[in-house]
């Protein structure tokens, strides 16, 4: 398979890193990699970050902005450790409640475990189920956020049109992705780091390089920051927006349900 990347037209419900799989194979490989690095996930991003994930979701948080109040609901999709949803539940000053939703039961195990160590159970549902199908009835939450998720999702287009669905009139779409690097210098030290160093620190941490092989390589097949705009746009979102972060290592996408 090509290593570019895929456009808004698709191409990632085929594309499992850079190999070519037949339709409907994707999931269950994706699935494989997070039961193995369920337990590992954190250090699994600051790996994959370089350590810079924490800085990244402490700003896409700030730009939710949550209210602070207990009617205020945000389905956090692909977050079964609980990493996004216990900062928005914090930020808004344990008022708001958030549905955690992962297609990994091992992923979901780890984040109602550490849910339980913080008291924030009461604040978190958790939810084993498929983006492309949300067991949800239409305009229930607020706000929809994915971190690092999207691009293992087979039909991308599906989860964002299920995304927009879900969503309140007035909610808000936020996706925190690695994307496309846009400085000469760093993508040449970032690909050096991703493709040779990763997969080996995976290996050391875990015991195994190929799930880590597979989010390096699923990375550089993911649409780039415009096409992915364009592809939230055609699922029916207004003011789309994305904010680079660390020179597109990482960006925050935004779009609004008007």
């Amino acid at each position: 398979m090509s290593e570019s990347r895929t456009s808004a037209d698709g191409g990632m419900e085929t594309s499992y890193g850079f190999r070519e799989v037949s339709d409907g194979e994707k999931q269950g490989l994706v699935n494989q990699v997070f039961h193995k690095v369920a337990k590992r996930y954190d250090i699994m991003n600051d790996v994959m970050s370089m350590g810079m994930h924490r800085a990244w979701k402490d700003a896409m948080i700030a730009a939710l902005n949550p209210r602070k109040e207990p009617g205020y609901k945000v389905l956090d999709v692909a977050g079964g450790t609980g990493d996004i949803a216990f900062r928005i539940v914090e930020a808004s000053g344990r008022q708001a409640h958030a549905t955690v939703l992962d297609i990994n039961g091992s992923m979901l195990g780890v984040g109602a475990e550490r849910a339980e160590k913080k008291k924030l159970s009461g604040n978190l549902t958790f939810v084993e189920a498929n983006a492309e199908e949300l067991p949800f009835e239409a305009a229930s939450f607020d706000a929809y956020t994915i971190a690092f998720g999207i691009r293992n999702v087979p039909r991308i287009d599906v989860a964002l049109s299920e995304a927009y669905r879900v969503l309140k009139r007035g909610g808000r779409l936020l996706v925190l992705e690695f994307s496309e690097v846009d400085m000469p210098l760093l993508d040449k030290i970032y690909d050096t780091w991703s493709f040779n160093a990763i997969p080996q620190f995976g290996k050391a941490i875990t015991g195994d390089a190929e799930p880590y092989q597979y989010l390096v390589e699923s990375i550089r097949k993911f649409p780039n920051q415009e096409n992915f705009a364009a592809m939230i746009r055609q699922a029916g979102f207004s003011r789309v927006s994305y904010t680079n972060y660390t020179g597109g290592i990482a960006a925050l996408h935004s779009g609004w349900k008007l």
